[in-house]
């Protein structure tokens, strides 16, 4: 038999309707029913002329979003539901506040994790996540999230990703005309070539005599979504290729932590380049932390400059700088090891006087580049731009010739320079830049001073310890027979310069950008299939939309084949190659019958989620992708929101420049082809912070159950041995972790809600205190105190006018009204919640029943946030309808103000009295006052006054003669 406690059982006895940890979850259950069965939080879409429901749809709307939630089989801890809760209580005050309001919640279902799972336990990664998903629900449901849940759906719904797959062949189907500035139907590119209008690039014969293979190979140059043979990030250890933004800054896969090199591997890309200046641009009109589109501003990394072309063997090498101006001083190229150029001007000996140090101590040119790209492979792009204090490289063996002076220039292959900038070739000034100047000095190569110094070293550069470089000094040594810099400034010479170049035919002023396109294959099994089929002769061709969704196969093995994460030279083998009966098929494309081979790559985890909002729209329409009355409704541009987008989008920063530049390249594509209004996805975003928790570790480092930890005089100890402790992350693997059931089945969910809200301003992270939940469950208590009787369960509130309150209480209420509703508005959910405790301690305070007309402003106020009990206090106080749509209060200003406020006065900087004034006071009469004050006059003891500086209604400040 189990103890009790007497205390609580006699209280429990005495007040047997007190708001407990049961009562909250009997309540909080019998509430999520309701809703669910009254379809509280669906929100009426437009339908045509706004038949369906035109009193809803004509009021103003919200589309309110989450970051897409992956379904993690360790299900939630406490600090995934904070921006969920936010959102909800944000939404939950627009609705009262008059708005249409979406929000909705999707599960991103693809991806590594469950395919890893799969691989561990053969479970196939359906069932894991599907089992997770249903987990996760039960755990959001339980939070009382306002979510309109017939709208909510997963990834990996054929239904929804047959869309995504629709998508991608929208954008395989499109190119980006320049001169226009959108992209455009490929159909309307072929007919140009077609009619002659546009020159076919690559051949002399007309379109009309190429092949069907040559004709995709010239299509493919211009396709938004091509596949292609370029170096890649190749990833061993997971068995795939990776995305740049997928790569840490030390080289390695964000998730495995394996090493990753490059590799020269055929794969699906995104043109995402061809929209670089638009993504630029378009930053500007949202409304978007800082932060964030400095981030991504830095990722595009626009710079302006010039195409050099340095004529070698009949041919070109063509450089991007952005200093031009410095043409002159180029001494030697360096291309990246990678460059397709690199094999076709290698000689097969070293010509002759080569210099010893440029070889690598090889015998020939093509040994030397073998041997250095094999090098340069283990390395990350990290790595190689590091500032390492020793310089690599070799000499390939050929010259070419700068153009401005006719020099022979030495072409080498370094690691220091990338295909993933610019041309992955340039002109090396070393006077100029510290890289270039310290690689000529380990290889022998000439420096020339081409910038006049301005801090004294002079122009003799065998004395230089390190390179000059200025935009503000003139140039110097810089002229040929056409065109003279000297004496020039920078802007100047590079404006001179870029006109010489165009006029000779040996480059052009252009920008160039950082961002690289968009690799969009993965040798995965659990992702979105390539609608893609190629044929004999290894074209592409699109899948129809009458084929869509093309589903997953079963496949026996879920892993793609991994090596040794050291092993660079190793080539994908994908789980979908393996089911023969499914790779190979029989398809008719409208020219009969033909035998075709499937794309066996899949697409990114990141796809699903690039167009998520618009699905939420209209997630039941199997024949298009949103109707367009009802993406224009929710996400159209309008006053302040030129390129439309969702109202508001809240999640992690982690994001910057992944999932939102990946989201806004697909908005803008489907909004050049016409499918949607919003240029943008989403025009408000707001990055949450984290709920951190304590680690704690023994003395091997190792993380103990934090629950089990006990603190004494200032120290940690568990099990009787002293462990350390720092502020983190929370998860399973750091044994920190609170989930939501826990303090739902102590507390209650609104009592969650409310301390998740209050810990603190909602972008800044705050750490996890279990013991502090305690006080807003007293809140809610107070407040049910309030209203309801204990001991009866009889409501205690008293039917009065409003002209017989007490004015003490007419003002607190309408102060805390005034605040909250601007609270709410500016998503400072923990200074609400500060102004409702105020209200209510004053309630409580005051004694007695209170006002009918307050308790119910005070539910209202409390909605938001604690739904499950303002829901029930709303029922209580007699109400047939749900607070949900009821009118948030609007605070009368005449209560506001406060009637009088105190004003200190100052001499000589000290306070010597206080005066009670109306806030409207003027500075005259502020100043009258304060002079003619007794203890002012005291004060003063007749001294004369030489200022008086009034700030009303608050200081005056007196300074004597």
């Amino acid at each position: 038999m189990s103890e009790t406690n007497p205390a609580a059982t006699a209280a429990a006895e005495a007040a047997p309707h007190r708001y407990t940890a049961a009562l909250a979850a009997e309540i909080e259950a019998r509430w999520q029913d309701f809703w669910d069965a009254e379809g509280t939080y669906a929100a009426p879409n437009p339908e045509g002329d706004l038949a369906g429901d035109p009193e809803t749809v004509a009021r103003p709307k919200k589309f309110i979003m989450d970051m897409f939630p992956y379904p993690s089989g360790a299900g939630l801890h406490v600090g995934h539901p904070l921006g969920y809760i936010a959102t909800d209580v944000f939404a939950r005050f627009q609705r009262m506040t008059g708005h249409n309001v979406l929000h909705t919640l999707g599960f991103d279902a693809f991806g590594l994790p469950a395919e890893q799972y799969a691989v561990q336990t053969g479970t196939h990664p359906r069932v894991s996540t599907e089992a997770n998903i249903e987990n996760m629900k039960s755990q959001l449901r339980r939070l009382g999230l306002g979510h309109d849940r017939r709208r909510s759906f997963t990834t990996i719904d054929p239904d929804y990703y047959k869309w995504t797959q629709w998508i991608f062949l929208q954008i395989f189907n499109s190119w980006y005309d320049e001169e226009a500035r959108r992209a455009r139907p490929i159909a309307e590119l072929v007919e140009q070539f077609a009619s002659g209008e546009r020159p076919v690039p690559g051949h002399t014969r007309a379109w009309s005599e190429l092949s069907a293979a040559e004709r995709a190979d010239v299509l493919g140059g211009f396709r938004l979504a091509y596949a292609s043979e370029a170096p890649v990030n190749w990833c061993p250890g997971l068995g795939t290729v990776l995305a740049n933004e997928e790569v840490t800054a030390e080289g390695r896969s964000e998730r495995g932590n394996f090493p990753v090199f490059k590799a020269k591997l055929r794969q699906w890309n995104m043109r995402i380049t061809a929209y670089a200046d638009r993504l630029l641009e378009d930053l500007d009109a949202l409304d978007w932390p800082e932060a964030i589109k400095l981030q991504q501003r830095n990722w595009i990394g626009r710079s302006e400059g010039a195409r050099v072309d340095f004529p070698i063997d009949g041919e070109r090498i063509t450089v991007f700088t952005t200093r031009p101006d410095t043409l002159f001083g180029a001494t030697y190229m360096v291309l990246a090891p990678e460059h397709p150029l690199v094999e076709k001007f290698t000689p097969d000996a070293w010509p002759e006087g080569t210099h010893e140090v440029w070889t690598g101590g090889h015998a020939t040119p093509a040994e030397a580049v073998a041997a250095y790209r094999a090098q340069a492979a283990s390395k990350s792009d990290v790595e190689r731009q590091a500032e390492a204090k020793d310089k690599t490289g070799v000499f390939i063996g050929a010259y070419a010739t700068n153009p401005v002076n006719g020099e022979q220039v030495p072409v080498f292959i370094a690691d220091y320079v990338l295909m993933g900038y610019g041309t992955g070739a340039i002109m090396a000034v070393p006077a100029g830049d510290q890289r270039d100047f310290e690689f000529a000095r380990a290889f022998e190569l000439p420096i020339r001073c081409i910038v006049e110094p301005t801090d004294g070293r002079g122009t003799d550069t065998s004395t230089w310890e390190n390179a000059f470089s200025s935009h503000d000094a003139k140039i110097i040594g810089s002229s040929n027979d056409e065109v003279s810099l000297d004496g020039l400034g920078v802007a100047e010479a590079k404006t001179r310069i870029i006109e010489w170049l165009e006029s000779s035919g040996f480059g052009e002023g252009t920008v160039n950008f950082r961002l690289r396109d968009w690799l969009f294959s993965r040798q995965r099994y659990w992702g979105e299939p390539f609608p893609i089929v190629y044929d004999e002769d290894g074209v592409a061709h699109a899948l129809p939309e009458s084929m869509l969704p093309l589903e997953l196969p079963e496949v026996e093995d879920y892993s793609p084949r991994t090596f040794d994460p050291d092993d660079a030279d190793t080539q994908p083998e994908t789980p979908l190659s393996r089911n023969e009966d499914w790779v190979n098929v029989t398809l008719d494309l409208g020219d009969g019958p033909k035998k075709y081979r499937r794309e066996t790559n899949t697409m990114p985890n990141w796809a699903g989620s690039c167009w998520y909002e618009l699905r939420y729209l209209d997630p039941h329409n199997s024949g298009k992708l949103v109707d367009p009355a009802v993406e224009r409704y929710w996400m159209g541009p309008r006053e302040g929101m030129p390129h439309g987008g969702v109202d508001l989008y809240v999640g992690g920063a982690e994001h910057a420049v992944l999932h939102l530049l990946y989201a806004r390249f697909w908005s803008k594509v489907l909004y050049d082809l016409g499918h949607v209004s919003s240029a943008e996805p989403f025009h408000k975003l707001f990055n949450q912070g984290m709920i951190q928790a304590y680690v704690y570790r023994d003395s091997r480092g190792i993380a103990v159950p934090a629950a089990e930890v006990e603190e004494r005089d200032g120290a940690y100890y568990y099990q009787g041995e002293k462990v350390s402790r720092l502020l983190g992350k929370m998860g399973k693997s750091l044994k920190n972790a609170v989930t939501p059931d826990e303090i739902c089945a102590e507390y209650g969910a609104d009592t969650l809600r409310l301390y998740e809200m209050a810990m603190g301003p909602l972008d800044v992270s705050r750490p996890w205190d279990t013991r502090a939940v305690v006080g807003q469950f007293r809140l809610l208590q107070r407040l049910w105190r309030n209203i309801v009787d204990e001991a009866t369960g009889e409501v205690t509130v008293v039917d009065v006018a409003d002209a017989d309150i007490d004015v003490d209480t007419l003002r607190a209420l309408h102060k805390a009204i005034d605040g909250v509703r601007g609270d709410l508005e500016g998503m400072r959910f923990n200074t609400a919640i500060a102004k409702i405790t105020e209200l209510n301690n004053h309630l409580t305070k005051q004694g007695g029943a209170v006002p009918r007309p307050v308790a119910e402003s005070l539910v209202k106020l409390v909605a938001p946030l604690a739904p499950h009990v303002a829901e029930e206090l709303w029922r209580r106080l007699g109400h047939d309808d749900s607070v949900v749509h009821q009118d948030f209060p609007v605070a009368d200003p005449a209560y506001v103000v406060d009637e009088t406020v105190t004003c200190v006065v100052q001499i000589k900087g000290k306070v010597k009295a206080r005066l009670e004034v109306s806030p409207g006071i003027s500075e005259d009469e502020l100043e009258k006052a304060a002079l003619a004050d007794e203890k002012v006059v005291a004060a003063l003891d007749g001294a004369g006054i030489r200022k008086v500086i009034v700030r009303a209604p608050k200081l005056v400040n007196i300074v004597p003669a």
